[in-house]
């Protein structure tokens, strides 16, 4: 099955471009980027923005652009980039041109694609599998001296019905009440140094005890691009994930998270769960326990 499932998921550029001018595909940019400053005592602070301007620099042909600071968030909700509300998302991915009967193939210029695997997620959590991941994303779609465009699309308004799957999402109550659970596996998707606590981005530094630390980059080969299967099989099992447990994936606010996600979701790992809320809510609660 893996097979299957890395081909309903990732799509090639060689089959996008096969389907440029499909009418029942939309391929949506979701480029951004989390910059960071870091103080000499280890604090990190995190700025979350969209790359609207890159997008209208050139993009894709046919792509429209999401912002995934504000598109698909909820801007009422005080953890940040937390996903938005069911009328949110239906009013986003309708004007998007979305409907229940798309095919949405996401790209961004991440190195580890997670704000495209941001919007995968987001789709999935809201009933809709049909999307895609490009692989290796806007960096390979150049590499590859494939079409590019700097006309914004006029897209019809679409119907899009939103789903909601409470199995994909999880919240801090809920890994608070799964810690020692013994099928249950936790995966910190940060870079190592916020895990041991070198780095500290928020109130508190270290992890959900716990957690294994499996950063985003795990998955990623040095192009970018998603490994192989056996190579992400190796990866997840030299990381200690186990296929029969429920993986909570977390990072900062959600995102990152969504990459390593992505990949097991190529293994066919069935149980994969997002704590949205992650760093950016743990660390404020005192409340809630933590290690390093």
């Amino acid at each position: 099955m893996t097979e299957q499932s890395r081909a309903r998921w990732l799509a090639e550029p060689d089959w996008l471009a096969a389907h440029l001018e499909d009418p029942a595909v939309r391929i949506v940019d979701m480029r951004g980027v989390v910059r960071t400053t870091t103080d000499e005592d280890g604090t990190q602070h995190a700025a979350y923005l969209g790359l609207r301007d890159e997008y209208l620099a050139g993009h894709i042909p046919g792509a429209v652009f999401l912002d995934w600071t504000t598109d698909i968030t909820d801007p009422d909700d005080p953890v940040p980039a937390q996903v938005a509300p069911p009328k949110r998302i239906a009013a986003v991915l309708g004007a998007a041109g979305i409907s229940d009967d798309t095919t949405v193939v996401a790209y961004d210029a991440h190195p580890s694609s997670q704000f495209a695997t941001r919007l995968w997620w987001v789709l999935r959590y809201y009933g809709h599998d049909a999307v895609k991941v490009l692989n290796g994303g806007w960096p390979q779609w150049q590499r590859e001296g494939r079409p590019v465009s700097t006309a914004v699309p006029v897209v019809r308004p679409a119907t899009f019905t939103p789903r909601v799957r409470p199995e994909l999402r999880a919240s801090a109550e809920q890994v608070l009440a799964a810690l020692g659970q013994p099928a249950v596996t936790l995966a910190d998707a940060r870079d190592t140094g916020q895990y041991t606590n070198a780095v500290r981005r928020g109130s508190r530094g270290g992890h959900i005890p716990g957690a294994l630390s499996i950063p985003r980059e795990s998955f990623i080969d040095d192009s970018g691009r998603f490994r192989g299967n056996a190579d992400l099989q190796a990866a997840a099992t030299a990381s200690g994930l186990n296929p029969d447990h429920q993986v909570i994936a977390y990072c900062n606010g959600g995102v990152a998270a969504t990459t390593v996600l992505f990949g097991l979701s190529l293994l066919d790992y069935p149980r994969l769960t997002n704590y949205d809320g992650s760093w950016n809510e743990w660390s404020e609660r005192p409340e809630l326990p933590v290690e390093f």
